[in-house]
């Protein structure tokens, strides 16, 4: 497995941005599927968007147009850029990574590693 190391997250007022990072250990970087999810409290953890190794992107009808998913492989990385922020984006954000299934890159059950997790708050 790869071990994710998400930072980034914060305090940001609606209509603002942040952009979380996530860093992954390991040579094969490049071949998996990469995810944000996130849980906000007293709901399920759900998806937010996903690249592909091949760099496709796939993001979730409320992050559509404000959220941006990139990756560096060079780097071992994958960044959200968010955008006008609402307060009900507030939730603690995951990034995973997991094979390269584009039909299930939004599922869940698809990512077998996790990140610790960045709390994202934005007051209204």
């Amino acid at each position: 497995q790869v071990q994710l190391v998400e930072s980034g997250g914060g305090l940001v007022q609606a209509g603002g941005s942040l952009m979380l990072s996530c860093v992954a250990s390991g040579r094969t970087f490049s071949t998996y599927a990469m995810g944000w999810f996130r849980q906000a409290p007293g709901k399920e953890r759900e998806f937010v968007a996903a690249i592909s190794s091949g760099g496709s992107t796939f993001y979730a009808d409320s992050g559509k147009g404000r959220f941006i998913i990139s990756r560096g492989n060079a780097k071992n990385m994958v960044n959200l850029q968010m955008n006008s922020l609402k307060p009900e984006d507030t939730a603690v954000y995951y990034c995973a990574a997991g094979p390269n299934f584009i039909l299930e890159i939004t599922h869940r059950s698809t990512y077998k590693s996790w990140g610790q997790g960045t709390q994202v708050t934005v007051s209204s």
